[in-house]
């Protein structure tokens, strides 16, 4: 198992917009804006109050805290130090409980495998070279019949033209070099990747964002973003 799976360059990218990480209109205006329909999605499938969930790159908590909020214990871990030093301050502010922790996802599958029932992973997967093996790890943190949520951005010219030309460029939504197009994933890919993983693909569904209204909702096309959840047997 890879347990290096990390490009610095991305975890120094990600520590450059920690100060700024709760700003709702700085460059994690995004993430803020989606946060409500991801919460939706997977408390739709998970019954989150005492459930023991798992949130996979992290950054600087704005799901880790939702998750908490909705009455699951949670344990959000991440690689980019200055993230985690923001989420564990903004976590005291609010006076709420999450462990967060500076670990990778295959050190922490060696280190307590079956631990969660729910594990989420949301805009990750582009962000590492090997998103196999992040899904494998996640595979051996679940329990049996836990369930795995993912977010990602589509291989397709509608994702680049949207995720990559639109936000980073024309509007300056996202620093500039944020996503690489290369990295996208294409839903049969992952499929593919969870599969191997001894997971079982049961949603896949379209994440719809409109930057400038800032309204997101569950979408059928997962031509740009879309979520997926799968399922352990």
């Amino acid at each position: 198992m890879n347990v290096s799976n990390v490009n610095p360059a991305e975890t120094a990218k990600f520590d450059r917009l920690a100060a700024r990480w709760w700003d709702t209109n700085g460059e994690s205006r995004p993430l803020h804006d989606l946060n409500p329909v991801r919460l939706n999605y997977i408390a739709e499938r998970v019954a989150l109050k005492g459930a023991r969930v798992l949130d996979v790159g992290c950054g600087g908590g704005i799901l880790s805290e939702a998750l908490a909020a909705a009455g699951a214990n949670v344990t959000g871990i991440d690689l980019a130090p200055r993230v985690l030093d923001v989420a564990r301050l903004h976590l005291h502010e609010l006076r709420r409980i999450v462990d967060y922790r500076e670990i990778s996802v295959e050190n922490l599958a060696v280190e307590t495998p079956g631990a969660f029932d729910a594990i989420t992973c949301m805009e990750l997967l582009e962000h590492v070279p090997d998103p196999g093996s992040t899904i494998c790890a996640c595979a051996t943190l679940l329990k049996p019949c836990g369930r795995l949520f993912m977010s990602t951005l589509n291989r397709t010219p509608a994702a680049f033209a949207l995720a990559i030309a639109g936000a980073e460029y024309a509007l300056n939504l996202l620093p500039r070099g944020t996503h690489h197009y290369a990295q996208f994933i294409r839903p049969s890919e992952l499929a593919t990747a969870l599969r191997g993983a001894g997971l079982e693909l049961e949603d896949l569904s379209g994440l719809a964002y409109n930057p400038l209204t800032r309204r997101a909702r569950i979408a059928q096309s997962t031509q740009v973003n879309y979520l997926a959840c799968a399922y352990k047997p």
